[in-house]
């Protein structure tokens, strides 16, 4: 109950203080090649529930029909101008204060796998649906995607198993300096 208030109350001061980029970057996505601003994307989240993330756009429209499925990577001819400033920031991941509010999804948690990934997790991997995803979490703040995912998953554990608010709130502070560091991906 205690992350929940904490959940609510900290994603609707971020909705509010991030107002003005609510405005800049979708205009900015429109501006650049008029498709959709938003991507909702199917992920699983508490107990093998599918929920749709939302986030900002940052590939070109249609980029899965254009180029095939591929795992996102360095270079990515996919990805918009507007698209590589929101990753390199996390800002794309924005609109997930939302999937917070309606709760979706956590600040702070593991990451939400899609759906294919859970399909192929071994039993183990499985402990990381017993808690809300989350916005960030300790795997993105220690190495981000440059972690094997048998680290990820470990970290993932790790931050489920000794959870606490004075955890959550040490993640939170560590993700505002890889985010102002540009360490996103």
């Amino acid at each position: 109950m205690i992350k929940r208030l904490f959940d609510a109350t900290l994603s609707g001061v971020g909705l509010l203080l991030s107002l003005p980029l609510w405005i800049v970057i979708p205009a900015a996505i429109k501006l650049e090649d008029g498709g959709p601003v938003f991507f909702p994307q199917a992920r699983v989240g508490l107990g093998g529930r599918v929920f749709k993330a939302l986030k900002f756009r940052s590939m070109v429209t249609d980029a899965d029909r254009r180029f095939g499925p591929m795992q996102a990577r360095e270079n990515d001819p996919r990805i918009t101008r507007i698209g590589h400033v929101l990753r390199k920031t996390s800002l794309d991941e924005l609109p997930q204060l939302w999937n917070v509010v309606r709760g979706e999804m956590s600040l702070v948690g593991p990451r939400p796998p899609i759906p294919y990934e859970v399909e192929a997790y071994e039993l183990w991997h499985r402990k990381r649906l017993d808690m809300k995803p989350g916005l960030t979490g300790l795997w993105q703040v220690s190495g981000r995607n440059r972690l094997p995912f048998e680290e990820m998953v470990r970290l993932d554990l790790f931050y489920i198993e000794n959870w606490s608010l004075l955890l959550d709130i040490k993640i939170i502070l560590r993700t505002g300096f890889v985010m102002l560091s540009g360490e996103g991906h």
